[in-house]
Formats: structure tokens, sequence, C-alpha cells
């Protein structure tokens, strides 16, 4: 598939994509960016990141941290945050960033701009350092919906040098199809623009032929307060474990703490928390038998730098109240614009479907980012 026609040759920017990926002892890029350079596409460059993709907030980097493109006292958003603010800044027409628990999606509602996160192993992996390889998603970042699903066009299909990989999908949506919203309790915002932005985003796929259904978010609230318990903290580790052996002191302090955490948990823990999210998963099913979509705001809020210092890891956490649990339940998700706060800040929401409604997903929102 081509690629735009108003930007035929697009550069973006390739985030932890390791260049010592061997194959036949050669050196090689990951899958997904020799399959877009293969479609035309032009490699700009790599971008920064909260080290090891460990944060939401674009804090956690060696190399310093970028910022929002609205204000510079406000976090980017993490984990994937310079791949958002080259997009939002015009450096490069869209990018590439990876997702475990929001990495694809914060920054875009940060930046203002489309952060689409695939169903897991639709892109390959094969090349890309892990987070939590289980879980793992390589994202896009676009201006638009539309451009997005194209890139997502090219670089998808299955590969054989990544376990996690599957083949592409087709599943649609129904044209009048239900979406599923937060009651009123369990809408979190630290802004008072909040409430007021949310029903404008419901209201804005009512229009678009949806039918609002309220859900119980506490199952999939309990799902996201599991990402880092038990399992999946250890497989943070166990992606980088030779590294952290000889380099820890070398870590951003907070996510070498995160990280090596990983030393208190048993195999016992391992096994109690997949129990307890399959158990969880079933009481998912029962709000997903009732709608097509899920439409939560992409954060609660958006914290200054000064406040993630001060609180590093509640800060972080706040930010993944409505992202976490998307991965371990299998979704598809695409975070979108959706207006402003009296502050000048952009709010945005995220659609989120069950796996393979990706390019359906995304001819929704596509939809919703233009409907006034």
């Amino acid at each position: 598939m081509p690629f735009p026609s108003h930007s035929p040759s697009p550069p973006w920017s390739k985030p932890y994509f390791r260049s010592d990926h061997f194959k036949g002892g050669r050196p090689k890029s990951a899958t997904v960016v020799e399959r877009l350079e293969a479609a035309g596409a032009i490699l700009v460059g790599k971008t920064n990141l909260d080290q090891f993709a460990t944060g939401l907030v674009g804090t956690r980097s060696t190399f310093g941290a970028p910022r929002s493109v609205f204000s510079a006292a406000h976090v980017s958003g993490g984990s994937s945050s310079g791949s958002a603010v080259a997009v939002a800044s015009g450096l490069v027409s869209f990018a590439l960033g990876t997702d475990t628990a929001g990495s694809g999606r914060v920054p875009a509602g940060f930046n203002n701009i489309m952060g689409l996160k695939p169903t897991r192993g639709l892109i390959s992996a094969a090349g890309v350092v892990p987070a939590c390889r289980s879980l793992d998603c390589v994202s896009v970042f676009a201006n638009d919906a539309a451009e997005s699903a194209v890139v997502l066009a090219v670089a998808q299909g299955f590969d054989p040098a990544d376990p996690y990989s599957r083949a592409p999908q087709a599943r649609p949506l129904p044209p009048q199809f239900r979406f599923g919203v937060l009651a009123r309790k369990d809408r979190a915002f630290d802004h008072t623009d909040g409430p007021q932005l949310y029903d404008a985003a419901i209201a804005r796929l009512t229009a678009l032929g949806g039918t609002a259904i309220e859900i119980d978010y506490a199952p999939f609230n309990a799902i996201a307060l599991l990402l880092y318990q038990g399992p999946w903290v250890a497989e943070r580790l166990a992606a980088i474990k030779d590294f952290a052996a000889r380099h820890a002191g070398a870590m951003d302090p907070t996510v070498r703490a995160i990280i090596l955490g990983a030393e208190k948990f048993s195999a016992v823990d391992a096994f109690e928390g997949q129990y307890r999210l399959q158990a969880l998963k079933q009481q998912t099913d029962a709000a997903w038998a009732g709608m097509d979509i899920l439409l939560v705001p992409t954060t609660p809020g958006h914290p200054r730098v000064a406040q993630v210092a001060a609180d590093p890891l509640g800060a972080n956490a706040r930010l993944g109240l409505y992202t976490n649990f998307v991965n371990f339940l299998d979704c598809c998700a695409i975070a979108a614009p959706a207006g402003f706060k009296v502050d000048g800040l952009p709010f945005g929401v995220t659609l989120i479907a069950p796996a393979f409604h990706d390019a359906a997903l995304s001819a929704l929102a596509s939809r919703f980012s233009t409907e006034t």
C-alpha cells in the first residue's frame, strides 16, 4: 500500500529498535523498519524514551526529558516520548513507538496526535528491545488516523522471527455499534474540564451511530493494577537481566527500582498472577458481551514535570488508570484528540476494541476526529 500522496516518502523516527539484531552474522534493522523502508519510507533517526520503555511520563531518560509541545512545564508522556513529540512538532510525518501499558497512547494524548496501538503481534516485534515480551506491541504515531492506518497496513504481517507474531485478520464493527463508557463514579479527572470533554466525546460517538452503555470498570482497573505485580515485573527483568547485572548503576534510579524489584517475586507469585488475570478476564468478558468498543479518557490528567519529580511512582501509576489493561485483554486501541482544556492543554480519549478490529477502529477514529 503506498504512503499518502501528500507525503510520498514520509520520514519517521525509530525508537528503541536495536541495531545489534543479527541475521547471518550481519546487523540489521527490526522487521517493522525493514518493511517500511522497503515500501519507500525514509528513516530519519532514533528518538528519546523512558529508559527500557519503563514509564508513562517521558522523564526517565538518561538523555534528558522531552516536554509536551504545548507546555515546557508539562511532561511529554512516555515511554515513547520523543516519537510523539517529533510528530507533534512537525519534524516527521509519523513515528514508531512501542506500547506495553500505554506508551503508544499517553504521549499521543499529551501532544494532540493519534496513537495507534495495534493488536498484539500484528506488527512484528523481531529486533525490538522488549519491555514485557508477552504484552509488547509496536505502535504508530501520526497526525491523523488515516495515515496511521496506512503505516499499519504496510508494517503488519506474520513474521516467523517473532514468536508472538500473528497474521492479520479483518473484523468489522457494526454500523450501529454499542460503546462502553465509564460510570460517573469511575470518571477520575485531575482537572475540572474532564467531565464536560468526556461527555462531548460520548455525544460525538453517539452522533456517528453509537449507543452508549455504562460499564463496571472495576475488573478493568484490577487488571491494570497487575502490571507491576508478580510475573510482569519479572518479565521486565528477563528482558534486560544481563545488562542489569553488569550496569545497574547506569540505570535511571526509578527504572532500576522497578525492574530490580522483580527479584522479590517467586515462580509461585507468577502463577498466582496468571490465575488472577484469568479470573478478571472472565469478568471483563461479561462487559464486552454488551459492547463493541470502549471509550475512555486517555489519562485522568496531565502532570507537570515537577509533580512527577516529587512523586515519580504515584504520578506514573495515575497515568495508567485507563491504559494498563488493554494489552492484557488482547485489545487494539487508538488514542485520539478530543478538545482542549481551559489551560490550553489537549484532552484525549482512547477507542478500544477486541483484537483484529484495527482497521475498523481506525476508520471510526478518523470519523470521530472530523465530527463537529
